[in-house]
């Protein structure tokens, strides 16, 4: 059985504190995008999993398909699979493609084994995996809240608008970014996203883009450019290395604008 696990971006990400539990509380707008990975899960005669793409650094049992695989098969009686992940999506880019790939092999497992899971019981394995996997089972535009994990479903469209994605070929650390940034419990994103979009450059924010774009003014500089070409909004994705321009339509030729190392894709909204 396959599938193609997507990426998402954040239209704008406000860091508001510290948790008890050394989490952080956010607040975002998950958007997916059509940027694939490939994923294909079949029975076998013993538990492997097969990498090919992007190098995938770590051991194959630390990735995070092994583990949602792991997670049910201590509740449940699954037999031995072979798990091919063909990585597309970049990876430390703010995309999301690790937590995709974790909650698109719970679907497929629940899937291919008849498990009956609930929407409910796959979130319950999907947090136990990462703050944001539970938004890909669902995989609709929605608002995150708590660690990222609490989702509001949000009805904003893109449907008329051009998204381009400009990734430079940088690893962020999630990790360290948080320990940089500067947290405001005040600042309403979700009352922001209702304003024209046109208005966003001037009230939607990511709180990482100051330590970021400090440290790799290139990434600043992506989402300079992509104002110049007539972005009518842009930002950084999650902490980087991602950052993304909103366009009224498709913009000419603007592959050429940036490095050959970078990767540029252009795709319709939804």
């Amino acid at each position: 059985m396959i599938s193609f696990p997507n990426a998402k971006i954040n239209l704008g990400l406000n860091i508001r504190g510290k948790r008890t539990d050394g989490y952080h509380d956010i607040e975002t707008c998950f958007y997916p995008v059509k940027w694939n990975d490939i994923l294909e899960i079949v029975p076998s005669a013993k538990t492997t999993i097969s990498l090919s793409g992007r190098k995938i650094l770590g051991k194959p049992e630390e990735n995070l398909c092994f583990k949602a695989y792991q997670l049910l098969k201590d509740d449940y009686e699954l037999p031995p699979v072979t798990i091919y992940l063909h990585k597309v999506i970049p990876m430390g880019a703010g995309l999301g493609g690790g937590s995709s790939d974790a909650a698109f092999t719970l679907k497929l497992l629940n899937e291919l084994f008849l498990i009956g899971l609930t929407q409910v019981q796959l979130s319950y394995y999907a947090g136990l995996l990462g703050s944001d996997v539970t938004f890909f089972l669902k995989n609709s535009v929605a608002i995150g809240t708590g660690k990222g994990n609490i989702l509001e479903d949000c009805s904003l469209s893109l449907e008329n608008y051009y998204l381009v994605l400009v990734f430079p070929e940088i690893h962020c650390s999630t990790i360290s970014a948080y320990k940089k940034i500067k947290t405001d419990p005040n600042y309403n994103l979700k009352r922001n996203l209702v304003k024209p979009i046109l208005e966003w450059e001037n009230c939607i924010i990511n709180t990482f883009e100051d330590c970021i774009f400090s440290t790799f003014p290139e990434i600043k500089k992506i989402k300079d450019t992509l104002y110049d070409k007539g972005a009518v909004f842009s930002s950084l994705s999650g902490s980087g290395s991602t950052v993304f321009g909103i366009f009224e339509k498709e913009p000419d030729n603007i592959k050429s604008s940036f490095p050959k190392n970078y990767e540029v894709n252009i795709q319709k909204g939804r």
